[in-house]
């Protein structure tokens, strides 16, 4: 249900704008990569505007996703690190014998499981 209300409600009006602007931008525009020979016909490609644009965007969105993805390492990590040692703590208690599990045995439980890492 939420996702049909994502697409409609954004994905939508976002492509309806998306076209009007290509409908909009089918002008042949030259980009040259040499700023002193601008005429230079093998560093200049012509494209229609919206094709720019798009890309633009496209690169856009994939630099600041590779930059939050970088930015969000440390969390993974941290996510792995956590995961690893509630395994090992659920190993441990499962290593456990049934007799030393009850609430007179409490200092025998906490002798089997390892120290937690930071």
């Amino acid at each position: 249900m939420f996702n049909r209300f994502v697409l409609i409600v954004i994905f939508v009006p976002l492509a309806i704008i998306l076209i009007a602007l290509a409908v909009a931008n089918r002008e042949l525009v030259a980009f040259t990569l040499d700023p002193f020979n601008p005429g230079n016909p093998k560093l200049t490609l012509t494209l229609p505007l919206f094709i720019f644009l798009f890309l633009a965007l496209a690169i856009g969105m994939i630099v600041g996703s590779l930059a939050t993805w970088v930015k969000q390492g440390r969390y993974r990590k941290l996510a792995r690190q956590r995961g690893i040692e509630a395994e090992n703590l659920r190993q441990a208690v499962s290593r456990v014998p049934a007799a030393a599990k009850g609430p007179d045995q409490g200092s025998a439980q906490g002798a089997a499981l390892p120290k937690p890492t930071t």
